[in-house]
């Protein structure tokens, strides 16, 4: 930490201890007084005005999502300190959670999305009108103030829409190739370069965990894992099961929407307090931020082509053992725009779902259904289709990351390893989470 950001936190600290002050009369809040609607509310708009905005192809609702977050849980901490903070430390222990919980809520998303001013207002008096006004309340809404600020601030030169420059290579084995024809892009694009570049939240950098390296073209596991996708992977598969055809469409779902809407099921199930929750949140969101900038620095340091590319151009692959197919297609007939290795969907599932089984309470080996009611039919703006049945049922969080991860080898846009290595990449980035931020006060 800087002079500069020392000073600030020790200003923010005298400030709210000054606040704290009262007649001599004593207060202590109890945490479980407070339940987590205030902040699955909050957590439910901001992805809807993400969705709506951008379709979430950008970082931008992930990004929000963890700011709030993190606001309200530094806020929260700065009442009751139940959990090590993130970027703001004070101390208002008179102050209303409610009242801060809103505020710091409030003040992120309208930084985000100034033109739901309307929308944010009236959330905002929602949540205040149900805390009376007194001075625990004034007091809540200067926290949150100073909390969302704080993290604000601290995020400015993130770059997290920054671009980066991308350098096509020749056509040869293994490299990543243009299929604007399939993705659906204009000539010359690929996405994501930027997300490599990006800030993270937590990890040191962004290449902080490097995938070992995919598997040369010529060898086995290559052939193998070629073989799969081409059979598994297919439009017209014949091997294909009607399960495995139903889960690799219904994991479509960008992974900061499903488990955003796990977790809000997760809350509500469990009854997490106020504290559990902004806690949850907050490193969920930071994860699967991370976990984008991390995978997409692994997927450019390699550019490793997808099999779309790959069962096409076989023929030319110098690998004996692998034939092509030149009218291959996929199961929902797109690719999307950037190197395959590792899984980026594998990666952030796996990472998020380590978050949720280190956050919870109850470890990896919990029982829970998950609900999708519809994904994109091919690739973005595709139109959306429904998913029958709209839910799918796990033993364990892990068990639902490695099927998230296996669900692009039957999607026919990834090679196995491609999924095996996101799913391990993820694990490490969640478990790195819960092991160093917002840990709980002894």
């Amino acid at each position: 930490m800087n002079g500069s950001n020392y000073l600030i936190n020790f200003l923010y600290s005298i400030l709210f201890s000054l606040f704290s002050i009262s007649t001599g009369e004593t207060q202590t809040l109890k945490v479980d007084n407070f339940d987590a609607e205030t902040i699955t509310s909050w957590n439910d708009q901001i992805m809807q005005f993400a969705i709506a905005e951008d379709g979430l192809l950008t970082l931008k609702g992930v990004r929000t999502e963890a700011l709030m977050h993190i606001a309200i849980h530094d806020a929260l901490n700065s009442i009751v300190p139940q959990y090590s903070h993130y970027s703001f430390t004070g101390s208002a222990s008179k102050a209303s959670p409610v009242a801060a919980t809103a505020q710091a809520a409030y003040e992120v998303a309208l930084n985000q999305f100034p033109e739901k001013k309307k929308e944010l207002v009236a959330a905002l008096n929602k949540w205040l009108a149900s805390v009376k006004n007194n001075h625990a309340k004034s007091q809540g809404v200067e926290l949150g103030k100073s909390a969302a600020m704080k993290v604000l601030k601290d995020r400015e030169a993130d770059g997290w829409d920054g671009t980066a420059d991308y350098t096509w290579h020749p056509m040869a084995p293994g490299v990543y190739a243009e299929f604007n024809e399939h993705s659906g892009t204009p000539e010359g694009f690929v996405f994501g370069a930027g997300w490599a570049a990006a800030t993270p939240f937590m990890l040191e950098k962004q290449n902080q965990f490097r995938a070992p390296p995919p598997p040369d073209i010529t060898s086995e596991a290559y052939t193998q894992a070629f073989n799969e996708v081409k059979e598994y992977g297919s439009f017209d598969s014949e091997v294909r099961t009607e399960d495995q055809t139903h889960l690799a469409m219904w994991w479509k779902d960008f992974v900061e929407n499903s488990h955003n809407r796990l977790a809000r099921e997760l809350v509500i199930k469990e009854k997490l307090n106020l504290w559990e929750a902004a806690r949850m949140f907050a490193l969920l969101n930071m994860t699967i931020y991370d976990a984008y900038v991390n995978v997409f620095d692994n997927k450019f340091y390699y550019n490793h082509w997808r099999p779309y590319t790959a069962i096409r151009w076989a023929a030319n692959d110098g690998n004996p053992h692998t034939h092509p197919d030149l009218t291959w297609n996929n199961l929902h007939k797109h690719t999307y725009a950037f190197p395959s290795y590792p899984s980026a969907h594998g990666t952030a599932s796996s990472a998020a779902m380590t978050v949720l089984a280190g956050t919870l309470g109850s470890g990896d080996n919990y029982s829970f259904t998950m609900h999708t009611e519809e994904v994109d039919k091919a690739g973005p703006f595709s139109g959306k289709i429904k998913m029958t049945p709209a839910t799918r049922s796990f033993q364990s969080f892990s068990e639902a990351a490695m099927e998230a991860s296996m669900s692009r080898v039957f999607l026919g846009i990834h090679f196995r390893y491609d999924s095996e290595e996101g799913h391990k990449l993820g694990s490490q980035i969640g478990q790195f989470a819960v092991e160093n931020y917002l840990k709980p006060n002894k």
